[in-house]
């Protein structure tokens, strides 16, 4: 009511401004007055001046009354245009399947946005640790998520160059891979070797393999295994391109395990907002 007064220079002109009787706003100011056993302002019939008091008290309190204003703003307006913070967490191989090829034009498209990307293979609790999006294989989330599919249905595969295949021979069933040098990925979270799970006749089962490597990168194993120096099991999809150059041979193709897309999840309380809203339509543009 004060600050109203302050702007409006009348007490009608500060009930009109906050949507109140003129009585009201009289009757706040002498609260205000007797809590502060002060005189703020001087009222004849035609005119209101401050008093000393009165000048002192708008003076210390007009920043923090603008600054709360602006902090209101910010608050209705925060997610809902072109520009601000964007937190993800982003598995590595979400990003080399997903994001990486459409990062750069992301960023010229929407320069005001501020994407920030942490790369973790954990299941990560965005909201204790302020993500407001997070990427994993499946849609299976918490009631309060929403899980959106950016990708068909995965699957993993062996690779090996061609000229490692030509030294130590083809593996012919799953079993075989126990006579090769396997290049295998350790997890960043937990700290577990990733299993090589192959499909066969009863199911899904894994293959406890061996080598002389072990990366927390896919993108290690793999290009070791461009280089010749063992077989790596990774997603179809990351691999595909240097099978098709013949950098790579897909190896044990008849045992492949499906794997399932990949999803974005995200709390159902930032459904509308934008940055990431623009994130998902970009990376579903073209798929």
């Amino acid at each position: 009511m004060f600050d109203a007064i302050v702007r409006e220079g009348s007490l009608r002109g500060a009930a009109t401004a906050l949507g109140v009787k003129p009585s009201t706003v009289s009757h706040q100011l002498k609260n205000l007055e007797t809590l502060l056993d002060t005189t703020l302002f001087i009222r004849t019939t035609r005119s209101i001046s401050m008093t000393d008091a009165g000048r002192a008290l708008a003076r210390n309190t007009g920043p923090a009354f603008d600054q709360l204003g602006e902090g209101l703003n910010s608050a209705q307006t925060a997610g809902q245009s072109a520009r601000g913070a964007l937190k993800l967490a982003v598995p590595e191989f979400a990003y080399f399947l997903l994001i990486e090829n459409k990062l750069a034009e992301f960023q010229s498209r929407y320069p005001e946005i501020e994407l920030e990307i942490s790369l973790t293979d954990a299941l990560s609790d965005i909201l204790d640790e302020e993500f407001h999006a997070g990427f994993r294989l499946g849609g299976m989330v918490a009631q309060d998520m929403v899980a959106i599919a950016l990708s068909a249905p995965l699957l993993a595969t062996v690779v090996a160059s061609p000229t490692y295949l030509e030294t130590h021979g083809i593996p012919k069933t799953p079993s075989d891979l126990l006579d090769h040098n396997c290049l295998q990925y350790r997890f960043h979270s937990s700290g577990q070797i990733a299993p090589w799970t192959f499909r066969g006749e009863d199911g899904a089962y894994p293959v406890r393999v061996r080598g002389n490597l072990i990366a927390n990168s896919l993108p290690v194993t793999v290009d070791m295994a461009r280089r010749g120096q063992g077989l790596a099991y990774g997603f179809r999809e990351y691999c595909l391109e240097a099978i098709e150059t013949g950098e790579l041979v897909e190896v044990l193709t008849e045992y492949q395990a499906p794997l399932p897309g990949i999803h974005l999840y995200f709390p159902r309380e930032y459904r509308r907002m934008t940055p990431l809203r623009l994130f998902i339509q970009h990376l579903k543009e073209g798929k």
